[in-house]
């Protein structure tokens, strides 16, 4: 499997987001994730999947070494003892002395940053995550970050898909060293259908899906699509077989529009435009 590296980090580049992946059938199909081939889990706390997410990992006999596990703590969790108690929970659901990465899931306006910054630099300072790094930050959310963090932020996750620019943010992002991880990058199911994706992936016998894809992690932008359907675990796994043109990224790209977002949540910042 490719890595993006940032900081230190190695982060697989097709990853699974297990959110919606709740329960019996959540565990199943996160172990078949899992068997499929996926070494790179991505939950949340507020996912409330965690244990689902734990019971997988157990059951699927891979080496926890061989594993990256992402998880998240959610805006309303962000000073310092929320933040302490929702990692400590976050850990004894997944079953872990310590994840991969730990993200602030949304920043929180409310929280100073020296607090929740500072929050997660402890958290790594303290052995509970190899790795730290924030979802959802524009580029003024990053400088203000930048100006309290004493430890590297790896990644900032961040919706990215060929319907919406993200030019801004992926720029400041990677100035800071950190990584791109994309979520909804098949933009919550609007990509297949498209008719540019489709002609592509016609091209290169691939999925519309496929191709949105490969034109993230051929920009060495780490996605995380998620499905609970094995075939299309397989399907969104197998992406780093053939490449896109030029010419394809182009137009690919010339996709984006103004109301492409389809993650915009009350809590959102005042996104980068």
């Amino acid at each position: 499997m490719e890595t993006v590296e940032a900081h230190g980090a190695r982060i697989p580049i097709v990853g699974f987001g297990s959110m919606r992946l709740k329960e019996d059938a959540g565990r199943e199909a996160i172990l078949s994730a899992i068997g499929n081939g996926y070494r790179h889990i991505d939950t949340a706390a507020f996912y409330g999947n965690e244990k689902e997410v734990g019971d997988a990992i157990k059951a699927s006999g891979v080496k926890r070494e061989d594993l990256w596990v992402t998880t998240k703590v959610r805006d309303n969790n962000l000073q310092a003892d929320d933040f302490a108690r929702s990692l400590d929970n976050s850990l004894k659901l997944l079953g872990l002395p310590q994840v991969d990465l730990l993200l602030i899931h949304w920043p929180n306006p409310q929280v100073p940053h020296a607090e929740s910054i500072g929050a997660l630099n402890k958290a790594r300072r303290d052995g509970l995550t190899k790795h730290i790094g924030v979802c959802n930050y524009t580029v003024a959310l990053l400088k203000e970050a930048h100006a309290v963090t004493n430890e590297p932020l790896v990644t900032n996750q961040i919706e990215v898909h060929p319907f919406l620019d993200q030019n801004k943010v992926i720029e400041a992002s990677r100035g800071y060293g950190m990584a791109i991880t994309a979520y909804c990058p098949i933009a919550r199911g609007r990509v297949p259908g498209n008719p540019v994706l489709e002609r592509i992936g016609a091209a290169h016998g691939k999925t519309a899906s496929q191709v949105s894809l490969r034109w993230l992690v051929q920009q060495g932008i780490i996605v995380i699509p998620g499905s609970g359907k094995p075939e299309r675990q397989k399907e969104n796994l197998d992406v780093l077989d053939f490449s896109l043109s030029p010419a394809e990224m182009s137009e690919i790209a010339s996709l984006k529009k103004p109301d492409g977002r389809v993650v915009n949540p009350p809590q959102a910042p005042k996104w980068d435009v």
